[in-house]
């Protein structure tokens, strides 16, 4: 079966997409609630490095997308 994809830009769409739901895990947590506040929301990992993780992901995942190898 042939792709329209070389292989090297399958290898950086895969991996671009693991660091996206990586970057995506990184903000999950306990949400506070109406009886109680949970400081843990506005912690450095759920507001400064999951999204940025998320950012990083979705620009390789456009530089992996326009990526085209050297042709000899």
């Amino acid at each position: 079966m042939k792709f329209n994809l070389p292989k090297l830009n399958s290898i950086l769409i895969a991996s671009s997409l693991v660091i996206i739901i990586v970057g995506f895990a990184l903000m999950t947590g306990e949400p506070s609630d109406a009886t109680a506040f949970n400081p843990d929301i506005f912690s450095v990992r759920r507001i400064t490095v999951g999204p940025m993780c998320s950012l990083f992901g979705f620009l390789l995942m456009i530089v992996a997308i326009l990526y085209k190898p050297r042709t000899k």
